[in-house]
């Protein structure tokens, strides 16, 4: 059976994940995500058979993850923007040597230290596989309690299935929202798929090795090109996007999380007074939905990225699109969270400027 909760966004992650059988955690404390990582420890006390370590620091945490992921378990981290900045190092080798895990990154403002407030400024440090060489990570983005049940699943079941870190990217407003959770069941660890290339001990059969140093350059070339082809893999399965409102828009708002929260919500007003505008809110940053934006293109020709950044997300919009559509920006960065009233305004603006409701 089922069970509803009301609880903030960050135990929300945690729960989920421990239902989706994680049963190693390596964090460090940072701000404002510590309540992941609090439930995280009585979690995996009270479960008995996992394993919750405070490391010294996030590159150690990230490192631990790195050899519970080579032992076969479901691994996760995670931290907020300058602590993912330092474990990088480690999800390019996580990468490198094919490895599944969860990074899980509260947002806050930045860059530097920053503030503790919500932002999204960690999109391209996410999208852009945020490390050292030829990489990427399937980058997810949920906008509600739910939604962060639901794709922390999700995500753990990504990471094994194409054996590659995926990255959970949220914000403080997420993780610290109370809302009503339906969990799953959790999941028989029994019953996930095997791992038949974890190092679990030979026990009589050949050695197996698992590295990320490959001094032969046509090696790591041909190694190079295998995470292309199952990059492109991922490209073709796995783009997920919510459309509100769009079948008949003349102007498209496209936002993430909390964002796209707060751009359902001034489009609800423009609705109400007669604007044709919809919402297009990518769930999976990496892979983009871009067929999906190739797709409204033939018949939205205005369409408005809104960030809480100084824009970083809109690139990949103008990308995705190819000059089909004229894409605009309207970002709030440092931590300062926009109003519905307020994007309502940029939204009804634009629409009267470009002579929307005449067409």
């Amino acid at each position: 059976m089922n069970d509803k909760m009301l609880m903030r966004g960050s135990h929300v992650i945690g729960e989920a994940a421990v239902r989706a059988g994680c049963r190693f955690y390596a964090g460090y404390p940072i701000t404002p995500q510590n309540e992941l990582t609090e439930y995280m420890a009585g979690a995996m006390a009270r479960l008995g058979d996992g394993t919750f370590i405070q490391a010294e620091s996030e590159l150690a945490a990230i490192n631990m993850v790195i050899g519970a992921a080579m032992a076969g378990a479901r691994a996760m981290t995670s931290s907020s923007s300058p602590g993912v900045s330092l474990k990088q190092e480690g999800i390019s080798y996580l990468a490198a040597q094919e490895l599944p895990a969860l990074i899980v990154n509260t947002m806050r403002g930045g860059p530097g230290l920053g503030n503790i407030a919500p932002s999204q400024g960690d999109y391209f440090q996410a999208t852009r596989g945020g490390g050292h060489g030829d990489y990427r990570t399937i980058v997810l983005a949920p906008a509600s309690g739910q939604e962060l049940a639901d794709i922390t699943r999700k995500a753990f079941d990504y990471a094994d299935t194409y054996r590659t870190p995926v990255m959970i990217l949220g914000d403080g407003m997420m993780g610290q929202m109370m809302e009503p959770v339906v969990f799953p069941e959790p999941l028989d660890l029994k019953k996930l798929p095997p791992k038949p290339w974890i190092l679990d001990g030979a026990k009589g059969r050949p050695s197996r090795i698992i590295r990320s140093l490959l001094l032969d350059v046509s090696v790591e070339e041909d190694q190079n090109w295998k995470l292309v082809r199952k990059y492109e893999q991922i490209d073709r399965e796995i783009p997920a996007a919510e459309r509100y409102l769009t079948d008949d828009a003349r102007l498209v708002v496209v936002a993430y999380g909390t964002a796209a929260r707060i751009a359902k919500g001034a489009i609800k007003r423009m609705r109400d007074i007669g604007l044709k505008v919809g919402l297009l809110r990518p769930i999976t940053l990496w892979p983009f939905p871009n067929r999906t934006l190739v797709e409204m293109s033939r018949w939205v020709r205005h369409f408005l990225v809104y960030e809480m950044s100084t824009g970083q997300m809109v690139e990949d919009v103008r990308l995705g699109l190819e000059g089909r559509s004229q894409v605009h920006f309207y970002g709030r960065p440092g931590g300062v969270v926009s109003t519905p009233e307020e994007i309502s305004k940029v939204i009804n603006t634009l629409y009267h400027r470009q002579n929307l409701q005449e067409e």
